[in-house]
């Protein structure tokens, strides 16, 4: 069995690495940052010694890079159990104060990343007739929020990419499921005053994300959308 994530190196993807190396997958990571990329394999080969786990630095905005993600993917697995794509950017900003090239920062890695790994991915999948894709987005999928423009609107683009993508294999033995986290407590929120418990414990969205994944092929969670106990921050 093999897991594929996206932007895993740490926070929400490496959480969810940490739960899928638990369960006995295999594991094909990426992340921009190589230093960061090649300690979160060998904190997880530590820990998981009997599975095979294969890293590459990728810029998933960029095109051309997703797409050598991809083939350096089909390259290592025979087949592709699980494809998360986590991989995102938040640039904090009102449509109308924000700076220039926030949105198409957003769009291009929250939203193409996903696109084009997917279309370099879906053969092999289909050829299989089997395999469950996860896209992370976010509850700003489902509304807006204060300070975050562009944000907002490149994660209600990846739910319509996600929607359009389910009803398109859907019959070919493919799931798709979409997560919507609300604020989950990871290093980006350490130094903010706001008390870890308050927010979602990243253990949590691990473990519902693969509870997700454990049911059988009769049964697919369409939206996947998990909030503080207390509410939105």
């Amino acid at each position: 069995m093999t897991c594929i994530i996206t932007g895993a190196s740490r926070g929400i993807g490496f959480g969810l690495a940490e739960r899928f190396a638990q369960a006995g997958f295999d594991l094909v990571l990426c992340s921009r940052n190589e230093e960061k990329l090649t300690t979160a394999k060998r904190t997880l080969a530590a820990a998981y010694p009997d599975i095979s786990i294969h890293i590459r630095p990728t810029d998933l905005s960029d095109k051309t890079e997703a797409q050598a993600f991809g083939a350096f993917v089909l390259e290592h697995c025979a087949t592709i159990d699980v494809l998360i794509n986590n991989a995102g950017v938040f640039v904090p900003g009102s449509i109308s104060s924000e700076p220039d090239g926030a949105l198409e920062l957003q769009l291009s890695t929250n939203l193409y990343s996903a696109y084009h790994l997917t279309r370099s991915l879906l053969p092999k999948m289909q050829e299989a007739g089997k395999g469950h894709i996860f896209n992370i987005g976010s509850v700003a999928s489902l509304q807006a929020y204060p300070a975050s423009g562009a944000y907002t609107i490149s994660k209600h683009a990846l739910l319509g990419f996600s929607r359009s993508l389910r009803h398109e294999v859907r019959d070919k033995g493919i799931k798709v499921t979409d997560v919507f986290p609300g604020a989950v407590y990871t290093d980006s929120w350490k130094g903010s005053g706001i008390p870890e418990e308050r927010m979602i414990a990243l253990e949590d969205i691990a473990q519902a994300v693969y509870a997700c994944h454990e049911l059988s092929d009769r049964a697919l969670v369409e939206d996947l959308v998990i909030r503080p106990q207390l509410g939105d921050l």
